[in-house]
């Protein structure tokens, strides 16, 4: 074991430490944008964009290939060499294509065709991006460049000579699931166009409403309904499209503002007014600082460059969902027509709560503090629209897609954690009537105590899933003094119990009449959610997931031993997938341990809870160097609106929230020489890490505030203080670090 001879401070001078970590530094920042690449995660199947955007915004403007399927659920692919437009709406790293909306596509002249879709070559080395920025030169020679602010896209292309610019839109582009129902554009006068978009897919009911203004008149306004020609100024139908002929510019650009809206014209025509002149230099420096006031939060020291530009990317990444959907007054449209406005902030869409509950959400708790309160009054609208809290809210539809009910979670460790700006009893209720509800499979849960398989598809990952979100309301409960409640959801959080198989050690499916559903494979993969019993997943994965009592499923494996060993023999089974039907969201595999989805990524860190926090060391140590890479395809799966991002930000800093509502943070692995919070209320937490390298992946010893620490360990409210954390590093385990069950992360049994 290497040991260490702690310096030794004077009062005095801890105290002038203290002090100094609690002011804001005067020294000039270094700039953590040149760290960010858009580009990582376009490849493979991380399904991110690369276009311009701001930290939220309700505009994502980036390039469309035009090529439908899987890998181009963000409308762009990486190994993709053609694009079809620019539009406005993006959704990054899901697993279902939609949006794309208000498609515009620059040409050297009129088209004629007005049928097929129009795509234009391009090569990468043509390509840049960086936050709020994206810039391309197609193949016939115009250069396209676009940033952004919240609500307004700026366009700035540039012809070749010769050239009769022309600038297209397709109301009727879509990408896979999406298809136009009723599109319209219509001419104010010779520089301005406004129009909508309405259109159904993934959520039934999309409207976006844009208002288009350029910097110098177009001559002509050509429209067509996609099969011929339409005289006049305005135009409806189903796939509306648009020519903007300029007379020739010398090789001066045409920029264009495009400013969007759920609501109405006139409130896309006032989102123009977010970009006051035609100064784009001044645009994207304005997106650019943007972004670097977010990367600002969580400042690294480190000679490892690669690893800074996987950190500040993903970083990047956990800003770009949910997005905004209001107004800059706060009003806007929800799916059933109504146009409402918040009381107070805004109203957010796009939240991928299977996946972001996990990481992403406790993050905010520390990087978003104020934005957290609007995400929860935005979750707390959709309730008051809807009835219920939302599972996967797109567009303020609910899609209803994937498993549990995750908004508990995040409301939960809001108030847990005692955000402010939210009516903690109404988020109370909101949270018991998603567990009181009866659909979803929450009908049979609660009569059998499981969801049983012959009732409902997925049924072990449902029921390990509503477990874990009942355990959250009880933490609620107990904290506003429900205890009756408090009993009763208790008892609920150890459902997963009933599908507990000793004789396995697997968290296996039952029928109605208590028997197991056979013949049971762990290996076998159904991706079609009524026939499986696993989502994206198989017994190997699921099983795990009782983030909130990891000490009773250790006690259920037999002992924390067993557990071990079991924990060990995820990681060194075969990769194998068995079954004709297998999610190919499994993917990431080391052994059976599958990093690109989302339920095994506590499952690293379950170690720690059980005595062998060397063991949580030296796999999350693995999973980085493996999974992250600083390149397009540098994502193992589905970025999935921040997820995959959000779990390399804390494990690189090194920790993670295990037991996403616990507001304890696990120690991991950290790898960087520094790693500075700059949190509200000018606060400092540091991270230090002195020995850090690849080849030191074992703490030897943790020191807080300059004192031992024994914990494995760190409180949310212990954090929020400030203060000084210090990791020893080496490259053998010290077995004796966390060892003891007094400074094991908390299980709801022990």
């Amino acid at each position: 074991m290497l040991l260490h001879q702690k310096n030794t401070y004077s009062i005095f001078g801890w105290l002038i430490t203290v002090y100094l970590m609690t002011i804001p530094t005067i020294a000039p920042a270094q700039q953590l944008t040149k760290y960010v690449d858009p580009f990582i995660g376009t490849g493979g199947h991380g399904h991110t964009y690369p276009g311009a955007t701001v930290p939220f915004g309700m505009v994502q403007l980036s390039p469309d290939n035009g090529t439908q399927g899987w890998d181009w659920c963000s409308g762009y692919h990486y190994s993709d060499s053609l694009i079809a437009g620019f539009s406005h709406t993006h959704l990054s790293g899901t697993g279902i294509g939609d949006w794309c909306d208000i498609s515009v596509m620059p040409a050297n002249g009129l088209i004629n065709d007005t049928i097929s879709l129009y795509r234009e070559g391009f090569s990468h080395k043509n390509e840049k991006a960086s936050p709020g920025y994206y810039e391309v030169t197609l193949d016939n020679g115009i250069k396209a460049a676009f940033s952004a602010t919240e609500r307004c896209g700026l366009h700035q292309y540039t012809f070749p000579k010769g050239a009769a610019p022309v600038i297209r839109f397709n109301l009727g582009f879509a990408i896979n699931w999406d298809s136009p129902v009723e599109t319209s554009i219509r001419q104010l006068n010779d520089s301005t166009i406004v129009g909508y978009r309405y259109s159904k897919g993934w959520a039934q009911t999309q409207r976006v409403y844009f208002a288009a203004r350029t910097n110098t008149p177009f001559a002509k306004l050509y429209l067509s309904n996609g099969k011929e020609a339409i005289k006049g100024n305005r135009a409806k139908g189903r796939m509306i499209k648009a020519q903007l002929l300029f007379r020739n510019r010398q090789g001066k650009p045409v920029l264009m503002k495009v400013g969007i809206s759920s609501v109405s014209t006139d409130k896309a025509l006032l989102a123009l007014d977010e970009i006051s002149g035609w100064n784009f230099a001044a645009v994207k420096k304005e997106a650019e600082n943007k972004w670097e006031k977010e990367l600002q939060k969580i400042a690294i020291k480190s000679s490892d460059e690669p690893g800074k530009k996987i950190f500040y990317t993903a970083l990047y990444h956990t800003c770009l969902a949910p997005v905004l959907y209001s107004d800059k007054d706060g009003t806007y449209q929800n799916a059933k027509g109504q146009v409402k406005k918040m009381p107070a902030g805004q109203r957010y869409n796009v939240f991928s709560l299977w996946d972001t509950f996990r990481a992403l959400n406790p993050l905010f708790t520390i990087t978003q503090p104020t934005r957290i309160t609007e995400l929860v009054n935005t979750m707390l609208a959709f309730y008051d629209e809807n009835g219920l809290l939302p599972i996967w809210d797109l567009s303020t539809w609910e899609t209803n897609t994937m498993t549990g009910y995750h908004a508990i979670p995040v409301v939960a460790d809001a108030i847990l954690k005692n955000t402010k700006g939210f009516d903690y009893q109404k988020a109370y209720s909101a949270m018991k009537k998603s567990a009181m509800q009866n659909v979803r499979g929450t009908n049979f849960y609660r009569q059998y105590g499981y969801v049983p398989q012959d009732k409902y598809g997925s049924s072990v990952t449902v029921t390990v899933e509503y477990a874990y979100d009942d355990w959250c309301i009880a933490q609620v409960a107990k904290k506003l003094g429900k205890m009756d409640d408090y009993e009763t959801f208790m008892k609920r959080s150890a459902s997963w119990k009933n599908l507990f198989d000793p004789s396995t050690g697997f968290i296996r499916a039952k029928n109605t009449d208590g028997n197991w559903v056979t013949p049971f494979d762990p290996y076998l993969s159904e991706h079609d959610e009524h026939k499986a019993m696993y989502t994206e997943g198989n017994a190997w994965q699921h099983s795990f997931f009782v983030p909130q009592d990891v000490a009773g499923l250790a006690k259920a494996h037999g002992g924390n031993g067993p557990f071990i060993q079991k924990l060990d023999s995820l990681f060194t089974v075969s990769s194998e997938l068995k079954g004709e039907n297998t999610s190919p969201d499994v993917s990431g595999l080391i052994g059976q341990y599958a990093h690109g989805n989302e339920p095994s990524h506590h499952i690293a860190y379950m170690y720690s809870f059980v005595g062998s926090a060397w063991k949580t060391q030296e796999k999350v140590r693995m999973i980085v160097d493996s999974m992250y890479h600083a390149e397009p395809d540098g994502y193992a799966g589905n970025e999935d609106c921040g997820q995959m991002s959000a779990w390399g930000v804390w494990s690189m800093a090194g920790l993670y929230p295990a037991n996403p509502s616990s507001g304890q943070y696990v120690f991991g692995s950290p790898q960087f020489d520094e790693v500075k919070f700059n949190l509200a209320g000018n606060k400092v937490f540091i991270i230090q890490t002195k020995q850090a390298g690849k080849n030191n992946p074992y703490i030897q010893q943790v020191f807080l505030n300059n004192k031992p620490y024994s914990n494995t360990y760190i409180e949310h409210s212990e954090m929020l203080k400030g203060g000084l954390l210090e990791f020893i590093m080496g490259d053998k385990p010290n077995k004796v670090f966390g060892s003891e069950p007094s400074n094991w992360p908390a299980s709801s049994s022990n």
